[in-house]
């Protein structure tokens, strides 16, 4: 299958390489000539603009940073227009349904371009192992089209129909955001406890004893626990624009957001003490100043939580 990328960033690179390794003819773009380097020598065409990107593609496949650079490439890059009719547009950027709503009302839907949405979650470790899982909006029939396509990205048992056009945007907007009040509202119960004289392991067991256990307890803490790793994989500014995504679909559909706007100015907060390139756990460590220390376990209480203690 002939398959345009545009996008070859920590995820897109990785994704893109899968693509060429199954066989497909894949043409490839970014900003960044020197990102194709490795997909060329795999057999890959380079293309000088988007547009060539898409020119000939039966199947265009786009990983951008946000919204707005998705509409610049689509439209002002003129890789709209450039798409061959009938051809199918797989944008699995984080994105919003009303950016691919505008660029399919200026240019796709005339042209008779299809498309589908299906941003995905796995971090770059997923997208280098091919087990992103990928949650698809649009049609039944260019659903089973792309299927192919997206099962050489991601895990087959995790690549789920969620919707129509723009119920993939919404479902990782939405998985998003809740990780991010999770580890928020996590990270403001354990400095109350420790500050208030519970051991920290001893308030995380309680609390995964009980009702409120969590997955983010349970597991995704632990880098920080046991190694002080806050997941640089994934940095804070992007962690920020997608928690404004996510209000910003809540005051466009009329849904009252007051927690999530506060998330969101916790971790712009932290944004601004740590940096732009923090891990997206750097919240924690507004929390670890509350409670004035560090939320580390102990090395043998580490192995008893089956997580290697930092060495």
């Amino acid at each position: 299958m002939r398959i345009g990328f545009i996008g070859l960033g920590n995820m897109g690179g990785h994704m893109a390489r899968h693509l060429i390794r199954a066989g497909h003819q894949v043409k490839v773009h970014d900003t960044r000539p020197e990102a194709a380097a490795e997909h060329v020598a795999l057999g890959a065409a380079w293309a000088e603009t988007a547009a060539l990107c898409a020119s000939d593609a039966e199947v265009l496949v786009t990983m951008l940073p946000n919204p707005r650079i998705v509409e610049d490439v689509l439209l002002r890059g003129a890789v709209a227009e450039a798409l061959p009719a009938g051809s199918l547009w797989i944008d699995m950027s984080t994105s919003t349904p009303a950016a691919a709503d505008r660029v399919a009302a200026e240019v796709l839907d005339k042209r008779g371009v299809r498309r589908l949405d299906a941003p995905v979650s796995g971090m770059a470790h997923g997208a280098e192992a091919g087990q992103l899982q990928i949650f698809v909006g649009g049609s039944d029939t260019d659903f089973a089209a792309a299927l192919p396509v997206l099962e050489v990205m991601g895990d087959p048992d995790r690549i789920l129909h969620v919707g129509p056009l723009g119920a993939g945007y919404t479902v990782k907007l939405m998985i998003n955001l809740l990780w991010f009040t999770h580890l928020t509202a996590s990270a403001e119960v354990l400095a109350m406890g420790v500050k208030a004289g519970v051991g920290l392991d001893t308030l995380r067991n309680a609390l995964l004893a009980s009702p409120a256990a969590s997955n983010f307890l349970e597991n995704d803490i632990m880098s920080i626990l046991t190694d002080g790793d806050y997941d640089d994989s994934f940095a804070m500014a992007l962690a920020c624009k997608d928690l404004g995504l996510a209000v910003d679909l809540g005051r466009d559909i009329g849904v009252s957001t007051e927690l999530s706007a506060l998330v969101e100015q916790i971790y712009r907060r932290s944004k601004a003490q740590h940096g732009d390139l923090a891990g997206e756990m750097s919240p924690v460590r507004l929390y670890e100043s509350l409670a004035g220390q560090e939320f580390r376990l102990p090395a043998n209480k580490a192995r008893e939580a089956g997580t290697p203690a930092a060495v």
